[in-house]
């Protein structure tokens, strides 16, 4: 099993700055990539940033050039540094890691607020 457990969501005013964090807890599972998603109420979870264990990242373009993504391999950590946030920036952002033990399987966490007020 791997839990996921998300922090620093919140209250922003738009071109504000916020920094997203998620931890992975697991005892066998080696972890692969792991990435930030969204979902805006009405509309479908999707992509934010992805980063693998190798490193090499990948952003939906909405987000590029505004938002980062690393990641501690040793810690099982992934972070989200989002700066110039917009009112269209608002969701619940949620924490995603492939992991494996035998198959690979995705999990999620529970899912931090961000709203961006204009």
């Amino acid at each position: 099993q791997v839990q996921l457990v998300e922090s620093g969501g919140g209250l922003v005013q738009a071109g504000g700055s916020l920094r997203l964090s998620c931890a992975a807890s697991t005892i066998a599972f080696r972890i692969n990539a792991m990435g930030w998603y969204r979902q805006a109420p009405g509309k479908q979870r999707e992509l934010v940033a992805v980063i693998r264990s190798g490193g090499s990242t990948n952003y939906a373009d909405s987000v590029k050039g505004r938002f980062t993504i690393s990641r501690d391999n040793a810690k099982n950590t992934v972070d989200l540094q989002m700066t110039n946030l917009k009112p269209e920036d608002t969701a619940v952002y949620y924490c995603k890691a492939e992991a494996t033990f035998l198959v690979e399987m995705d999990y999620w966490g529970q899912g931090t607020q961000v709203t961006v007020s204009s």
